[in-house]
């Protein structure tokens, strides 16, 4: 009897450790299928380019997310106050975009630009923190046949990737929401 209560209390033992080896591993690695190439923790600004207007979203200093808007080289200095219910919402949309997964994958043909990537409507430029050039930069073509999934062309690709349409649409709806009210946008001259 006693000989049975060591050999299940060694599997135990067993078990629980592969498990948790499993799980460790499972959180160092990354999800190859994720559209971005970084958590959203580690980004410091998106753009995003809807209908030839550009949209920023940045951090400030303290990592919170506030609507940038458009500057030209022709201002003065200027300070960001991150709306905390803004900052928020910001916060919420890019969690969700961050963790946009790339469905299906045809080859690129640029002549037939039969998913409408070669001059989109939307554009989306992602960028870690403290860095001028982008991280990486999707064109967004049309909904799908399905009517569930977009067409994206991660620049420099040669293949055009179907992801979740609501990604796109939440984006869309954030900018409506905090990028184009009047005095929304969270900038101080």
């Amino acid at each position: 009897m006693w000989l049975l209560f060591v050999a299940l209390a060694v599997a135990i033992v067993l078990v629980e450790r592969q498990r948790r080896t499993a799980t460790s591993a499972a959180a160092g690695s990354r999800d190859e299928r994720r559209l971005l190439p970084v958590e959203v923790a580690e980004l410091g600004a998106i753009e995003v380019m809807h209908k030839g207007t550009l949209h920023r979203f940045e951090r400030d200093s303290a990592g919170a997310w506030f609507y940038h808007g458009i500057h030209t080289g022709s201002e003065q200095q200027h300070g960001h106050n991150a709306d905390p219910s803004v900052a928020a919402q910001i916060e919420k949309a890019f969690t969700g975009f961050g963790r946009t997964r790339m469905e299906r994958q045809f080859p690129l043909n640029i002549q037939a630009d039969e998913f409408q990537v070669t001059r989109p409507e939307i554009f989306i430029m992602v960028y870690q923190a403290k860095e001028a050039q982008p991280l990486a930069r999707y064109a967004v073509g049309i909904v799908a046949p399905d009517g569930v999934s977009r067409y994206v062309l991660p620049v420099g690709s040669t293949y055009v990737m179907t992801i979740a349409n609501y990604q796109i649409d939440n984006l869309l709806n954030l900018i409506q929401a905090v990028g184009e009210k009047p005095g929304q946008g969270t900038t101080k001259k």
